[in-house]
């Protein structure tokens, strides 16, 4: 399916229109960003490791009833999607205090929650991306009463399956963040509720098992180097690292170089 007119560019991904008006395509840039944009930084390679990552994991997720936006990978950087209505929130799902939560209500970093804690945010990087509350969602119309039900109950779920994924590998999940949207079904003639964006070390906080050693964007955020190490060793534990390439690491110095090699 040839790419068309590019109708939205992100922090980390680019959307292109498509001969189809209900498909896009979603392309994963190598751009690095924290605290909503703030820092900035190219780290070459990790929009191939998140495509793959990110693809393996909705994949996994639809296999076991929860619906997506994918419909498959097309290369090492790009996605068809179904095209969706996204709704202006964040779900942000935590399992171990840390980051802003140890901050704003001083729970001791590394707390294991007793339950699953589920919070909203609203999508405003002017804003910087605020706590809101279900009644913020329903007194400004960001989202019904029946979608916050439906989306919370299948955040918890996906919570749920991601646990069992990670924690196979020796991984804890920590926290994740979701986003959602609502996608034309034509077979069944209506709108429904998908899970959109991306779940990989960009959107996930994934902390190893035994040494609680940081496999995610928090190696970006806290200048802690060796990020793309770190993507690829969660890509090996889900053994999905790429048969005919070796991805290498070069050099770190807030800009990554890789180079690709056929074995």
């Amino acid at each position: 399916m040839n790419k068309r007119k590019k109708i939205y560019e992100g922090k980390a991904k680019i959307l292109y229109e498509t001969s189809d008006k209900n498909i896009l395509i979603q392309h994963f840039k190598d751009d690095a960003t924290a605290y909503n944009n703030l820092k900035k930084a190219k780290v070459e390679g990790k929009g191939v490791l998140n495509n793959r990552i990110s693809e393996y994991i909705l994949s996994s997720l639809s296999d076991c009833g929860i619906k997506t936006h994918l419909i498959k990978r097309t290369n090492m950087r790009e996605q068809l999607i179904h095209k969706a209505e996204i709704f202006p929130i964040e779900f942000i799902i935590r399992n171990i205090a840390t980051g802003s939560l140890t901050k704003r209500l001083g729970v001791t970093e590394g707390t294991t929650l007793d339950r699953p804690l589920l919070e909203y945010c609203l999508k405003n990087d002017e804003l910087n991306d605020p706590i809101i509350s279900k009644e913020h969602i329903l007194n400004f119309n960001w989202a019904s009463e029946e979608d916050i039900k439906q989306i919370d109950k299948m955040s918890l779920r996906i919570n749920d399956l991601l646990l069992g994924i990670f924690r196979a590998i020796g991984i804890k999940l920590v926290d994740f963040k979701l986003e959602y949207g609502k996608t034309y079904n034509k077979n069944e003639d209506k709108y429904e509720i998908v899970l959109a964006d991306e779940i990989s070390p960009d959107t996930c906080r994934l902390w190893d098992v035994k040494t609680e050693k940081k496999l995610d964007k928090d190696r970006f955020r806290k200048d802690l180097g060796n990020i793309i190490e770190a993507y690829q060793e969660v890509a090996r534990r889900l053994g999905i690292m790429p048969e005919e390439t070796n991805i290498k690491e070069v050099n770190f110095n807030k800009k990554l170089s890789i180079k690709f090699k056929k074995r």
